[in-house]
């Protein structure tokens, strides 16, 4: 049986589909320093008053700067030439790293859920408008941090975690203003711990699928964006292509993605069609956002009939 190998590298085509992400570096800066003196600022108030759901939210909002952190370092690492020891480069620590901030965020539940069951038991009494104005300011410092990542939050699993985050941040300090308020007519103390839970759930919810996404990428899974049986169409569509197998497609990065294959032609094709059949296939398969294609052509061994057609 003949065979012909093809490796293509798509990163310098005019016409690569690969998702781009903007210069971000002073969006990770800006988010980090806004967010940690937010944090600051919510420590020093929380103690003052001895407030649970400051605290926690210091907590989670501390959390999110080190995954800020930890994004800005996979986004400049997704960038990183290959050597002869990492031939893919430093692009595979972008999904480490994003399954390692999903599995901290979810680490601090447990501490902020124990703490707020001892709180429902043993409320404090607690100034709800210090709690309130201390929220409002945290619902402009994650506005805006989370502003800057929207226009790439949908090219990068980093990019995306960071811009959920900072978003879903801002919906928790909106509900400790609500809280606040409530706390301040009411003198309902209990408020407090239970906006602490409301925080863990929340922090659930933002974080199970970031925890799902990068915990399939880091075991070469296929990509949620990519649809295997969409890619095996589009390859029997292109003309002079009988049949696909040994179909594999992994994530290189967070962003980019990568396929082999072995794809049988007919067996009058000759060296010049099979090379102009796997071009035209590694351009179909860039609209379905693989980035990186490794294309290994055989032949049938008899002319094609309609029962091995």
């Amino acid at each position: 049986m003949a065979h012909h190998h093809s490796e293509e590298h798509h990163a310098g085509h005019s016409h690569s589909h690969a998702p781009v992400v903007t210069n971000l570096n002073k969006a990770f800066v800006v988010g980090i320093v806004l967010n940690l003196a937010y944090v600051l600022i919510q420590v020093v108030i929380g103690l003052k008053i001895n407030s649970l759901s400051l605290l926690s939210d210091a907590g989670h909002n501390f959390l999110d700067v080190a995954g800020l952190a930890l994004a800005m370092l996979a986004f400049k690492l997704a960038k990183s030439k290959s050597t002869e020891k990492y031939t893919y480069g430093y692009r595979k620590a972008s999904i480490l790293i994003s399954l390692l901030n999903a599995v901290v965020l979810l680490i601090s539940i447990g501490a902020i859920a124990y703490e707020a069951a001892f709180r429902f038991k043993y409320p404090q009494q607690l100034p709800g408008t210090t709690i309130a104005i201390i929220a409002a300011i945290g619902i402009v410092i994650n506005a805006v941090s989370a502003f800057m990542f929207f226009r790439d939050r949908e090219n990068d699993i980093n990019v995306k975690s960071a811009f959920l985050h900072l978003a879903s941040d801002a919906l928790v300090s909106l509900g400790l203003v609500v809280g606040g308020i409530i706390i301040h007519y009411t003198q309902l103390y209990w408020i407090d711990p239970l906006l602490s839970i409301i925080i863990c759930l929340v922090i659930i919810a933002s974080t199970w699928s970031l925890l799902k996404d990068s915990l399939r990428l880091s075991l070469d899974g296929v990509p949620e964006n990519i649809d295997v049986q969409k890619i095996k169409t589009a390859a029997l569509q292109v003309a002079g292509v009988k049949d696909i197998h040994h179909l594999h497609v992994w994530a290189i990065s967070t962003n980019r993605n990568a396929l082999t294959a072995h794809i049988i032609l007919d067996n009058s094709t000759t060296m010049l069609q099979a090379q102009q059949v796997k071009e035209k296939l590694k351009h179909e398969l860039e609209h379905l956002n693989i980035h990186h294609v490794t294309l290994e052509t055989e032949v049938l061994e008899k002319p094609c009939t309609e029962n091995d057609c």
